[in-house]
Formats: C-alpha cells, sequence, structure tokens
C-alpha cells in the first residue's frame, strides 16, 4: 500500500489515563486467553480422531457434543480476535497519507467477497490521512458488516470518497435488508448485534470498531439510508487539511 509518513496518531482522551488502562487490559486478556482457546479448538478434533482410531464411531449425542463445541469455541475465538482488533485502534502505527485504492484492494483481496456481489468505487478523493493499520481496519468492518448482514446471494456494495467543508467522508453503501431507524445508534455499540448469533455468526464489534476509529481521528459515524433503494449507508466523517 503507497503511503506517506507524516505524523504519530494523535492521543485522544480514550487512549489516555483509565480508558488506557481498560484498553491494554482487553489487550493482554484477549491475547492471552486467546491461546487458550486454540487449544480448546484443537482438542475436539483430536478426541474425534482418537475415538475413530480406537474403533469407536462417533454419532449421535456424541457427534452433535462435538459439533456444538466447535461452533461455541470457534465463536469465542473470533471474539477475542475482534477484541484484539478493537484495541489495537490507534496503537502502534503512525498517522500517514493512504491512497484508497490501494487500501481497498488490500481488504477486498483478504476478504474474497462472493461472485455474486459487486464491489463500486466512487472515489472522488483517493487520499486519506489516518493510520495504515485503522484505515484497513475500517474499511474491513464496513464491508464485512454488509456481507454479514445481506438477506440475498447477490448485490452491491457502494464505497465513496469526498472532501467536503474541512472534511474527510468515507461511506458504504449496500442494498441488504437494511436497519429500522430506531435501532441504528444501538448497532455502534461493542457486542451488539439485532440477530441472534446462531442465526448471524459474529460478535458485534464491526461497527464498534468504526466508530471509535471515526472518534478516534476526531470525526463520527452515521447511518443513514442507502441512496440505492434498499439497505443503508454508513458514513465516516473526519476532519482534513485538504481542500475540495
Amino acid at each position: 500500500m503507497n503511503s506517506e509518513n507524516v505524523q504519530s496518531v494523535p492521543a485522544t482522551d480514550q487512549q489516555s489515563g483509565v480508558s488506557q488502562d481498560i484498553e491494554d487490559f482487553i489487550y493482554l486478556i484477549s491475547h492471552d486467553v486467546r491461546a487458550s482457546v486454540r487449544a480448546l479448538l484443537e482438542l475436539p478434533h483430536w478426541i474425534e480422531e482418537d475415538l475413530e482410531e480406537a474403533g469407536v464411531k462417533v454419532e449421535g449425542s456424541v457427534a452433535a457434543s462435538i459439533e456444538l463445541m466447535n461452533r461455541h469455541t470457534g465463536r469465542l475465538d473470533r471474539m477475542l480476535v475482534d477484541l484484539l482488533t478493537f484495541s489495537r485502534i490507534g496503537r502502534m502505527q503512525e498517522l500517514r497519507i493512504n491512497h484508497l485504492h490501494d487500501v481497498l484492494d488490500q481488504v477486498l483481496e483478504e476478504i474474497q467477497v462472493p461472485a455474486g456481489f459487486a464491489v463500486i468505487r466512487n472515489l472522488d478523493c483517493d487520499r486519506v490521512e489516518m493510520g495504515d493499520r485503522d484505515v484497513l481496519t475500517l474499511f474491513d468492518s464496513l464491508i464485512r458488516n454488509v456481507l454479514k448482514h445481506h438477506d440475498k446471494p447477490s448485490g452491491q456494495i457502494v464505497i465513496s470518497s469526498a472532501q467536503q467543508g474541512g472534511k474527510m467522508r468515507l461511506s458504504v453503501a449496500d442494498d441488504g435488508p437494511g436497519i429500522p431507524p430506531e435501532y441504528r445508534e444501538n448497532v455502534f455499540g461493542a457486542m451488539r448485534t439485532l440477530r441472534p448469533r446462531d442465526e448471524v455468526e459474529g460478535s458485534g464489534m464491526g461497527l464498534a470498531n468504526v466508530r471509535k476509529i471515526a472518534t478516534l481521528y476526531g470525526g463520527a459515524a452515521d447511518i443513514r439510508d442507502s441512496p440505492y433503494g434498499r439497505g443503508i449507508l454508513v458514513e465516516v466523517t473526519i476532519p482534513s487539511n485538504e481542500s475540495d
């Protein structure tokens, strides 16, 4: 990713005092506990293999219990990964000029968007001043949020950027099921999901990451109606030194 080194990511109230202690605690707990969770992910497979080698066929309630263990342990592992991502926002990186086409190329290669989805770029401005890892987390969270909650096997994701009134506006719009207005603020909370985790796997940290990044850089994150019919538009605005 092309980038130009500018200065360190600025510290905010979220990164000082008690808030910083909490961030450090989340980081350490998530990192250390995940090592044990990784072992728990492997154990059911080892047990299953040992039983099969001993001539015991794994089926019925035993197979169901192993599958349930795998599902819940995998969910716990994803939650820890997402907590690590949340705690790393603004840490150990420098403020840079990031080129959005390069950022999106990297994010989309990692996500591997399903073939039925079209990703449309309306990038009126290709440069954004942000920590290089934070800008990746921002767009990764926004795009995964669309794919996770879309109710059809095909759709479109429209990624836009523009300079306006001394601000950089970054947005991701979709044509999915949308979010009722009364719930739009709630979904920015950590570990918030509108549907049960048995229906949609996820920790509910995606939009919490988006809001935290926006706030860190002195901006805001909001949800609006999508201009493309159904769905929503998530918009992040941050102060910019560049002119329109």
